[in-house]
């Protein structure tokens, strides 16, 4: 898998708005544009005293209201239950002959990384050896570490690259880890605190791409430089490969380890949505000829592509959405022969692709519901073969080596089925139930729908509702409605602990709503709402809460939306263009000042999202949405809650705070919850998420019943 998807993938964001709302916001236009100044900017220096002053301020009016009531300290205890439970399943990743699995529970509450045999995790109580505990490590350096993960040396394993950050963020320490002795390589591998990547091509060299001093990082943050670092030399010494500029997102490199195709391969991502790959042979590079917004990747000897775009060769168009397969040395050898993969319907869309040894997985969706297909190179020829799985709800295959094994986990979840985990195996149906969730809550009293609602340009928008059995349709449910719209993610099913305890036990319906900008049909479906067309996503969100209200599932006085990220920008949008839709919003380390969102930490790589603030006809689109800028003192809104962290590093927690104070000056109620650790997750440990979500489905039981 490339560079590119993995740093991607790590992102982990109805009708239109009434006619006063859309009157003022050319004036709001003009007003942010001309305005030399944002008088609340000084709530985005992050840890300055006076802002931090007026953090804690704000929590403690929040704690004390939420916590105060009578049924916050039952769910808050019960959420800590579920998220520190030892019966969670503890999804493992394969290095050299062991699985290893990051654990947090009570006991252990900054974590530990273990490792186990694949015979052992098939049992019910596996044995685990523990290889770092976190706690121990924090406390010895006197240090807030929280856990980014670990890249070990193929094939043995016994080398690894540990990612640690102070309190959450996305800047991250690296330092190699010697598994087999259990310490730190004393003068290893090590980077200072940043936004860096850094992987393996030899037991001696990395690839490396890190803050290397002024000029080194984009405009977005991120590293774009990439250089070779032999071992037991300076970093200042390491060889530099490629530079990207400094207007692109970021670069990258990596390198893959099959046997008899040990390609390295460097990447430019220009930015969300493009990028250029190139094949790195000796001291040279040659770019691989794909279009800039396909993703690319080797997959022994073929090249795997994903288009966003229709690509015309010779003659033959290729649709969007498409997975196209060819021989990678013919490819870059000028030849252009290709085999369709897959091709999208008006009703599926690839979802997912990952290879076991002699077969690649395709995950796709029809409907929002997965499909899993296997795919052989047999004598230059392709085989299909459709695996036998449930047909309702969400399937992710992960195989446990790509190189030596035709084994794969297969994950299948849906809204009122606990999560299972099979070891399955490629070219078979047959497969082994490893673990399941327990049921955190009793799913047999609620039933899950699937409608439609038709957006303002005659759209037809998907959403799921899950509701008690008994459920009436006389408008006096609580409801929440979730989305997202962004970033071609799709919103699928999948079994919430949280959910079904917080929410659907107390008496409340759920809804899942699959807007346009996400991934749900494909690229076609994301860019729908991009740029200009973003208000095509609110307009999707707006219909399907108009559609629960004409249905009388709901009403706007039992009504409320959540959404986080992107999704916090888009219930902020849909709460100043349509607020007597709702008695209650959510909206959690969201963006929400889009004219200053490109100047805010990672903010300027998402503008191939929305579209550039500072060039006038790009932000007289952008001004129209922008919750900060279209909020005012003569409307009236419902209540909300809004949430961030201090350490998120990737949405600046400025956005939120300043809308809050904002909102305050104009006299509006609004309540406000700053974790000061956690990153864009919001939360660094099981306990900070229990009370995360504590106090947000108190807020919202309070609201809506």
């Amino acid at each position: 898998m490339s560079f590119y998807r993995k740093f991607a993938g790590s992102m982990l964001l109805g009708m239109a708005a009434a006619g006063a709302a859309h009157a003022q916001a050319p004036d709001a236009a003009a007003a942010a544009s001309t305005a030399p100044t944002d008088p609340l900017q000084w709530l985005e220096e992050v840890a300055g005293e006076k802002p931090m002053a007026w953090v804690h301020q704000h929590n403690a009016v929040s704690i004390k209201e939420l916590e105060g009531k009578p049924t916050f300290p039952a769910l808050q205890a019960r959420l800590k239950t579920i998220l520190n439970s030892k019966e969670r399943i503890p999804y493992v990743s394969k290095e050299g002959e062991y699985y290893y699995n990051f654990w947090r529970d009570a006991q252990h509450v900054r974590g530990i990384w273990r490792r186990t045999t694949l015979a052992q995790f098939q049992l019910p109580e596996p044995a685990w050896e523990t290889v770092i505990d976190l706690d121990q490590l924090a406390a010895g350096e006197n240090e807030n570490w929280v856990w980014g993960g670990a890249s070990c040396l193929y094939p043995k394993g016994e080398r690894c690259l540990i990612s640690l950050s102070r309190g959450g963020g996305d800047a991250k320490v690296v330092r190699e880890y010697d598994v087999t002795k259990r310490a730190f390589v004393a003068d290893g591998f090590t980077l200072p605190e940043a936004k860096s990547n850094a992987s393996w091509i030899n037991d001696d060299t990395l690839f490396v791409s890190t803050d290397f001093g002024p000029g080194s990082m984009t405009s977005s943050g991120y590293p774009r430089i990439i250089k070779e670092w032999k071992r037991g030399t300076p970093l200042e010494q390491a060889k530099t490969l490629y530079e990207a500029k400094a207007t692109d997102m970021s670069a990258g490199a990596y390198k893959d380890f099959t046997p008899g195709h040990e390609y390295q391969f460097v990447e430019r991502q220009i930015d969300f949505y493009s990028g250029e790959m190139f094949l790195r042979e000796g001291d040279s590079l040659s770019k691989v000829p794909k279009p800039d917004d396909a993703t690319a990747f080797t997959v022994r000897d073929q090249l795997v592509i994903t288009l966003r775009s229709d690509w015309k060769v010779n003659g033959t168009t290729y649709p969007q959405g498409a997975l196209l397969a060819t021989d990678f040395k013919s490819f870059m050898q000028g030849k252009q022969a290709f085999e369709v993969l897959f091709a999208p319907s008006a009703t599926t869309s690839l979802d997912n692709v990952s290879a076991t040894r002699s077969a690649i997985l395709l995950t796709t969706l029809d409907k929002v519901k997965n499909r899993l297909t296997e795919l052989r190179h047999v004598n230059g020829k392709w085989q299909r073969r459709v695996v036998d799985a449930p047909k309702l709800g969400t399937l992710a295959a992960s195989p446990l080596d790509s190189v030596d094994s035709d084994q794969y986990f297969l994950t299948v979840t849906d809204f009122l089925t606990p999560t299972t985990l099979y070891l399955a195996t490629a070219g078979s149906d047959a497969r082994t139930k490893i673990k399941s969730l327990p049921a955190y809550f009793d799913a047999s009293p609620y039933k899950v729908e699937q409608f439609e609602s038709t957006s303002k340009d005659g759209t037809k928008v998907p959403y799921f509702v899950i509701m008690n059995k008994k459920t009436k349709y006389d408008g006096k449910n609580p409801t929440v409605l979730y989305g997202y719209g962004g970033f071609e993610v799709s919103l699928k099913p999948s079994y919430s602990s949280i959910t079904g305890t917080a929410w659907l036990a107390q008496g409340g319906v759920y809804v899942l709503a699959n807007i346009r900008g996400g991934g749900e049909f494909g690229p076609r479906w994301h860019q729908a709402a991009l740029k200009e067309n973003r208000q095509k996503a609110y307009d999707d969100f707006i219909s399907v809460a108009q559609d629960l209200i004409k249905r009388k599932l709901t009403s706007p006085r039992h009504l409320g939306i959540m959404g986080g990220s992107n999704g916090g920008l888009l219930v902020g949008a849909v709460l100043t263009q349509r607020p007597d839709l709702f008695n209650a919003v959510v909206s959690q380390v969201p963006l929400l000042d889009m004219r200053r969102y490109n100047k805010l930490l990672a903010g300027a790589s998402w503008m191939g999202e929305y579209g550039d603030p500072d060039v006038p006809e790009q932000w007289a689109y952008i001004s129209k949405y922008s919750p900060y800028q279209n909020v005012f003192k003569d409307k009236k809104y419902p209540r909300v809650f809004f949430t961030t962290s201090t350490r998120d590093d990737r949405v600046h927690p400025g956005h939120a705070r300043k809308m809050v104070a904002r909102m305050e000056e104009q006299g509006h109620d609004v309540l406000y919850w700053e974790n000061t650790e956690g990153g864009h997750a919001g939360a660094a440990n099981n306990d900070q998420q229990a009370l995360m979500w504590a106090l947000t489905y108190t807020f919202l039981q309070g609201q809506l019943k």
